[in-house]
């Protein structure tokens, strides 16, 4: 008996070595993780002091700020693909929402996975662009509104990606001076920042879509825009001129969600469509149990 006892204690005594060693291994394993990370390195916390979000200075300054609703500058002039010198206002109030694309042509990455990431996403939709919408590329950097064929060629290898007929109608690609650009990003809420280092531009992917009007009706982040998503925007942003009955009672089963810019399920919306139709159904069960019963009556007479 005596040696079984012993034999417990001193197998308990391992156990609890065992367990100190695993928890203060992890706790010495994360702390020398943790202090060679400037993101998580240990911080005191001083009341009334700012502290920094451990991103680059550039970055904390760009960002898309949503401006939902708000006009666009129709009065602004950019120039096209063809060099010609155009007011803004001549893509709008012609009774098609517009996608709003700020890039800029020269980017060696994000604008280009913008606008690719865009073009296979409304491949995937019925509307075609030039017929159902139009596509406004706005580049924000005014030193290319001094490269002439640049926003041609652009607009060139796009149409050929996009493969629609018509599209060049509704694919546009602009330039501006600085003062003519600052007038819509600021209106959208597009925040970018030019890095003397690198010579290029620090800004956030994403594009807008707008009403016939101009008005900001839809923000979409990142590159990668699900075609349904696009969808329903553009049936949204038309007000509903687009899109036939079925897909516009689709569209009643989802909400646009701004916060991260996709459309979601709407389950008390579905519920209610779901009494509509019961509703319906019992009805209709009662006119035909009503007509039967009255053909018997009739044929007892």
């Amino acid at each position: 008996m005596k040696k079984s006892s012993a034999f417990a204690v001193i197998l308990r005594l391992k156990l609890l070595i065992l367990v100190s060693i695993c928890i203060f291994g992890n706790v010495s394993a994360q702390k020398t993780e943790h202090y060679n990370s400037p993101l998580y390195a240990p911080r005191t916390y001083e009341p009334g002091k700012e502290t920094s979000s451990g991103l680059p200075q550039t970055l904390q300054e760009v960002g898309i700020e949503q401006k939902l609703n708000s006009q666009i500058p129709l009065d602004a002039e950019f120039k096209d693909e063809n060099g010609n010198q155009v007011k803004l206002g001549e893509f709008f109030n012609k009774g098609k929402p517009v996608i709003l694309a700020l890039v800029y042509f020269e980017c060696p990455m994000l604008c280009n996975e913008v606008l690719n990431g865009l073009n296979g996403s409304l491949k995937g939709i019925s509307f075609d662009a030039g017929k159902d919408f139009d596509i406004v590329a706005i580049s924000f950097d005014a030193r290319e509104n001094d490269m002439p064929g640049l926003a041609k060629n652009k607009k060139e290898g796009y149409l050929a990606k996009y493969e629609r007929k018509g599209a060049e109608n509704g694919w546009h690609f602009l330039t501006g001076t600085q003062a003519e650009i600052d007038k819509v990003t600021q209106a959208v809420g597009f925040n970018y920042k030019f890095d003397e280092t690198t010579n290029q531009f620090a800004h956030a992917g994403g594009i807008m879509m707008t009403t016939p009007e101009g008005r900001i009706s839809r923000y979409f982040y990142g590159i990668d825009y699900q075609p349904r998503d696009l969808k329903f925007g553009l049936i949204d942003s038309s007000e509903s001129k687009i899109g036939n009955p079925a897909e516009q009672l689709y569209l009643y089963c989802f909400h646009y969600n701004p916060a991260d810019g996709k459309y979601g399920f709407a389950v008390l919306r579905v519920i209610r469509l779901a009494a509509v139709f019961t509703l319906l159904g019992l009805g209709a069960m009662v006119f035909v149990f009503w007509r039967r019963n009255k053909k018997k009556v009739e044929s007892l007479d």
